[in-house]
């Protein structure tokens, strides 16, 4: 059934009611659990919407949907308890929605099972009995149910056991945090275009539109509470733009200088690309593999008043793209596992397997070998990912390294490399600078 005709029974419920909201959310956990990606699914359903969703609805929709999978294991655990067959995918969502707000809203609990009931009404009304009862016996048996979520890794830690070991492994002193830390809604942090403002005046109109800010180390803004960028003064005028405050630091440990050839491989959606060109007055080119994405980079551009060339091409094909001259600096913000972004994807818990890190190491090298023959002698290479995995940090290059005499380590700050933690202030970036002898 198309999600047109799909959506026609929802209009049955108020759009400003819970049910309406638990029942969005759990379509779109269905789709995760289906195999597709939450992002996709999310601004599908918004733009399909009939009416379109204000800023109020759409944010309910998609906190339930975020929290109900960031919430790994937990709902599946307590399923298992409680009932004795298997449920319809659609039925089973709404449950995993419902569970996860009768846990952080327990004082709403009523509330929640009379508005999860009237939502399954929609796509399942013969079950409307048996999730009334699932949920009042969840209520019912907590203590008992919350002592299991305890004792077993994946409830508790709310990750899948392999991606639990491999943290475990990586950071022996901080792996709890660190899982702990990829559990919370995650920051909103702004980047100031100096082309068109300043650091401190827009902190300063921020402020004075009674906004709680402060500024960071690399003068990234960080928001006390998200917000629409609709509300942000200076957005719409290309002053404001957001991005994590770990990405942030990307354009300024590469340090490229005015009038030097930049690449940034694997571009889209644009943030880093913009930032290099707010930084430097640069000759820029994006590279991106897929032209939908690459239209954002275009349009982030054009928002911010910046200009750099964006082509569609596969970094790890130069032939096909690249003119034969060097570029002084590249970014290699490469495809990885993303598990250092995991809580703005929470989806990628359900759909990842650990058989998927081999096949992003050896993409990642193979993006590396092509890039480096199109960088000039002397020039830069700053290596990125999104990930808390040390084969695709450390290890990969360390390989790289070995590959290639000509390559050498320039430190970070005092360090070989910076591998960045989630925090409540960024999310988790592993960094490395590389240069190509003379």
């Amino acid at each position: 059934m198309s999600d047109r005709r799909r959506s026609h029974p929802t209009n049955r419920l108020p759009q400003d009611s819970l049910a309406y909201a638990i029942l969005e959310a759990s379509r779109l956990v269905e789709k995760v659990l289906g195999g597709q990606n939450l992002t996709d699914a999310f601004e599908h359903a918004r733009h399909h919407a009939r009416p379109l969703w204000p800023d109020a609805v759409r944010g309910a929709i998609r906190d339930l949907a975020w929290r109900a999978l960031r919430d790994y294991g937990r709902g599946d655990l307590v399923l298992a308890q409680l009932l004795s067959k298997p449920l319809p995918d659609s039925v089973r969502a709404v449950l995993l929605v419902a569970l996860q707000r009768l846990e952080t809203r327990p004082d709403q609990s009523h509330t929640v099972v009379d508005q999860a009931v009237e939502a399954v009404a929609v796509v399942a009304p013969g079950l409307k009995g048996v999730v009334n009862g699932v949920l009042r016996n969840a209520l019912r048996q907590a203590a008992r149910l919350a002592e299991l979520i305890e004792r077993d890794p994946v409830s508790h830690y709310r990750h899948p056991s392999w991606w639990i070991d491999r943290v475990r492994r990586s950071f022996p002193d901080d792996w709890e945090g660190v899982l702990e830390a990829a559990n919370q809604p995650p920051p909103m942090s702004l980047r100031v275009n100096l082309r068109r403002t300043t650091v401190d005046y827009a902190l300063a109109a921020l402020r004075e539109d009674g906004f709680a800010v402060r500024r960071l180390a690399n003068d990234a803004l960080l928001l006390e509470q998200p917000v629409p960028v609709t509300a942000l003064p200076g957005f719409a005028e290309g002053r404001l733009s957001v991005q994590d405050a770990g990405a942030q630091w990307a354009a300024r440990w590469l340090d490229p200088h005015a009038g030097q050839r930049v690449l940034d491989a694997c571009a889209a959606p644009g943030g880093k690309s913009a930032h290099l060109l707010e930084y430097a007055d640069v000759d820029l080119l994006s590279l991106e593999i897929d032209p939908v994405r690459a239209e954002r980079i275009d349009r982030n551009f054009a928002r911010l008043g910046l200009r750099g060339e964006t082509r569609i091409g596969d970094a790890r094909e130069p032939n096909d793209w690249w003119d034969g001259r060097p570029f002084d600096c590249i970014l290699a913000d490469v495809p990885c596992s993303a598990s250092g972004v995991v809580r703005r994807h929470p989806d990628i818990k359900w759909l990842r397997r650990e058989k998927d890190i081999r096949g992003f190491v050896a993409q990642q090298a193979a993006i590396l070998d092509s890039l480096w023959r199109t960088l000039a002698p002397g020039g830069r290479m700053l290596y990125v990912t999104c990930s808390l995995f040390d084969d695709e940090n450390r290890v990969q290059v360390s390989q790289f390294l070995a590959r290639h005499p000509d390559a050498k380590r320039i430190q970070i700050d005092g360090a070989d490399d910076r591998q960045l933690l989630p925090t409540a202030e960024n999310d988790g970036f592993y960094y490395a600078l590389l240069r190509k002898s003379d």
